[in-house]
């Protein structure tokens, strides 16, 4: 099955934080677990990182070996994740989060997240969060 991290779950995931759901991280663990990180994820890591908002175990520069050891692939953004956004109700204000929900629906991805608002976007389809 495939999965699509939210940028928190990846980090805490990485920095083996106590705030990962259980649920989240077995599956993470679970050598069967196709794994894929949004570019926006690593976008919002960097601006936070610069703003000092968000400290990166390892540094920023560490996030490519972090995506190779624990496996997880990026995924870039296409015209269907962004036509999907042009759709989305308002639930979420912010850019990294909606990109990220629209590209779980367009891929038909379960996203691991903590974030109980994007059940709001998933009411109508097959993807689940899970925490």
């Amino acid at each position: 099955m495939n999965y699509l991290l939210d940028t928190h779950t990846f980090m805490w995931f990485v920095s083996n934080s106590r705030e990962l759901g259980q649920r989240a991280k077995q599956l993470i663990e679970d050598d069967t677990s196709n794994l894929f990180l949004s570019v926006a994820s690593i976008w919002e890591i960097g601006i936070k990182n610069s703003l000092g908002k968000l400290d990166v175990k390892g540094g920023f520069e560490s996030i490519p070996d972090d995506l190779k050891v624990n496996g997880i692939d990026i995924m870039f953004f296409d015209f269907n994740h962004i036509s999907i956004i042009n759709k989305l109700p308002f639930h979420h204000r912010d850019p990294f989060d909606r990109m990220i929900i629209a590209q779980a629906i367009s891929e038909n991805m379960d996203i691991t997240g903590v974030d109980k608002e994007f059940d709001n976007y998933l009411i109508d389809t097959p993807v689940k969060r899970i925490w």
